[in-house]
């Protein structure tokens, strides 16, 4: 499994959705909310994180012992952490993470103000306010942690506007 991860507005599923390529693509967000919304009442993304983490842990579990059966070629797209009333949550808990086979670890990340602009021009989502730079920091260094426990490489994508084709052929040499 190749987990590629970045902060919303970073372009992580842009770049995995003008990827070609033969691995299944997962997004953690979709299972998770399908989770969330069955056990908790959860409406949409942005109310998920405000559930108490207790719930988060519960519901994050179930979605890991999801992935931790899914066979053959899987990129998973997810969140390095994640931004809380409460402070930053990992995306990837230990604790599951060592339920997977991991091949790689990604970041995909971009200059804050380029996210802070494509959040703000993002019309399906309602964000509270977030420091992007330190949000994007928190996630270089779990993807540090997570590389360091895993054993997998972690690799850092810039996704700079109007560059998104070297993005896509940066994570495609990651797939090789």
């Amino acid at each position: 499994m190749i987990i590629v991860m970045g902060l919303p507005g970073a372009g992580k599923s842009t770049v995995l959705g003008s990827l070609k390529s033969d691995y299944k693509i997962v997004n953690y967000g979709d299972v998770m909310l399908e989770i969330e919304k069955e056990k908790f009442g959860v409406k949409d993304r942005d109310d998920m994180r405000k559930l108490p983490i207790e719930k988060q842990k519960k519901a994050q579990k179930m979605v890991y012992q999801k992935l931790s059966k899914m066979e053959g070629k899987v990129i998973l797209d997810t969140h390095c952490s994640v931004s809380t009333p409460k402070g930053f949550f990992p995306g990837v808990p230990f604790n599951y993470l060592k339920m997977l086979k991991v091949d790689a670890l990604v970041l995909v990340t971009a200059n804050p103000e380029e996210v802070a602009a494509r959040r703000a021009n993002d019309p399906t989502r309602k964000r509270d306010a977030d420091d992007v730079a330190l949000h994007d920091s928190m996630n270089r260094s779990y993807l540090a942690a997570y590389s360091a426990f895993t054993g997998a490489p972690a690799v850092v994508i810039f996704n700079r506007q109007g560059k998104l084709e070297e993005a896509i052929a940066k994570l495609e040499s990651v797939l090789v």
